[in-house]
């Protein structure tokens, strides 16, 4: 690394801004997958969309390359730096700079975590409906650079549907401010659009126009039981046309995970009892306090009668709503304890879940014997959650495993990555979900913005042509 390069982005971030030797610790090599094995030189700390403008003048002028990190909550290792890289990150950049009741529109810098937009937004009565497990640690910017979903997907929509507008600073040092409060903007391209769910491989969001929603005034939930997946797909089904757009949650638990959230996981408790087959956590939020659940009650009641569901417990206080969302993020905490462990995060059609547990253990256990699968999920919006273990290997046939899963994926049409992105773990199979002609536009894109490959290079895709390693 030039030493006049480091100088000068010495100069203009000071004391604060510029870590090197001892002050770069640990933190800035680790995300959600453990500690990388390549620690970064040199950590930049920008306090402005105009000191990141600077850095990255510099960068590409000495084709320098950079790794951009924000909560270091991903798991597909987009933010960990690898060799020559130098880490940008956000976390002075993490202010809540404005929010408009009336428009429905809160401004936020890229580092600003999720769960702060979120309370700031619920002091003004309002709600950013955006909600992740890791919402205490995640940032704005990450979430835009990943697209995340989350848990309210099916009524909200993905973090695309609920940006307005950004601000991003090109490879060469460009500032595009495209920070707007439309919705409505048929003004040319949709140039946010180009940076949210890129990854950070065409340019550095800095600063965000997010859509706002009035707090709705009633939240019930319910977990529930059924006894086999077309009861769970009918109950879906049910639910949207009896609650409609009141609907914000319908998320799925296999058997096993469930058994493995209440046995492994401290502090949960059983809402229902183990042994059935799938359980259900159905939410709706409404605008009617003296009605919600008595009409939320009645859907139930017809579910259970027509044998949609075999059980179910109502939540009758914020704590069990607490409880119930417990047991469905405890999900994560789960699979995590399986390690080791192969995990996916996958998009399907509902009728291919049906078969997924039966066919994925057949496939599996033909090729590496014994296989213990945890599947679970946001299954409205077709998005599950598998972690697969080899029993009684260690280490695990990884790659056997990701082939056996992602070949299966591609057959059926779906998706290698519903909400998580692609980084560096997924590269080699991006192919499965992406036809020719639109990995070679991804590059075309790639090289216009980016022609010295400095924005997170190799996340994504190689920009070699045919090359996908």
């Amino acid at each position: 690394m030039q030493t006049e390069i480091l100088k000068n982005l010495q100069y203009i971030l000071g004391e604060k801004g510029f870590l090197s030797g001892t002050d770069v610790h640990s933190g800035y090599h680790t995300d959600s997958r453990g500690i990388g094995e390549v620690k970064p030189e040199v950590v930049l700390r920008p306090a402005s969309t105009e000191d990141l403008s600077q850095i990255m003048s510099i960068c590409h002028a000495a084709s320098q390359p950079v790794v951009v990190q924000g909560g270091l909550t991903g798991l597909v290792l987009g933010a960990r730096p690898q060799h020559g890289e130098i880490v940008i990150t956000f976390e002075r950049m993490n202010k809540v700079e404005n929010i408009d009741v009336n428009a429905g529109i809160i401004t936020v810098q890229a580092g600003a975590p999720l769960q702060i937009v979120q309370e700031t937004a619920e002091a003004h009565d309002m709600t950013y409906p955006l909600d992740l497990g890791s919402r205490g640690s995640c940032n704005i910017g990450g979430n835009l650079a990943t697209n995340a979903g989350g848990n309210r997907v099916i009524r909200y929509g993905m973090t695309r549907d609920l940006t307005l507008g950004v601000e991003a600073v090109l490879a060469d040092g460009t500032i595009v401010n495209s920070l707007n409060g439309f919705i409505k903007n048929n003004t040319g391209y949709d140039l946010k659009q180009l940076f949210v769910g890129s990854e950070g491989t065409l340019g550095l969001i800095t600063r965000a126009s997010l859509r706002l929603f009035p707090k709705p005034k009633t939240q019930v939930v319910a977990f529930c039981a059924a006894s086999n997946f077309d009861a769970v797909s009918n109950l879906m089904i049910h639910m949207q046309s009896t609650l409609g757009a009141d609907l914000s949650a319908f998320e799925v638990i296999w058997a096993k995970t469930y058994d493995a959230i209440i046995t492994d996981v401290a502090g949960i408790k059983a809402p229902i009892a183990m042994g059935h087959a799938f359980y259900v956590l159905i939410e709706m939020m409404g605008s009617d306090p003296n009605g919600d659940t008595e009409k939320f009650e009645t859907s139930l009641a017809q579910a259970m009668e027509q044998g949609m569901i075999v059980d179910a417990v109502l939540s009758r206080s914020n704590a069990e709503i607490d409880a119930f969302w417990g047991v469905r993020d405890g999900m994560a905490h789960a699979m995590g304890m399986q390690q080791p462990a192969v995990g996916f995060d996958i998009s399907l059609s509902i009728s291919k879940m049906k078969t997924i547990e039966a066919v994925l253990l057949d496939r599996l256990q033909a090729v590496i014997g014994e296989v213990r699968l945890f599947i679970g999920g946001h299954l409205a919006d077709g998005n599950l959650h598998l972690v697969a273990k080899a029993v009684g290997d260690e280490p695990q046939p990884k790659e056997q495993i990701q082939e056996i899963v992602y070949d299966w994926v591609g057959e059926v049409g779906g998706s290698i990555s519903a909400e998580h992105g692609i980084g560096m773990l997924k590269r080699a199979y991006l192919g499965q979900s992406r036809n020719t002609a639109e990995l070679a536009l991804m590059r075309t894109l790639k090289q216009a913005l980016d022609p010295k490959n400095i924005l997170n290079p190799g996340r994504v895709f190689s920009i070699q042509a045919n090359d996908l390693q």
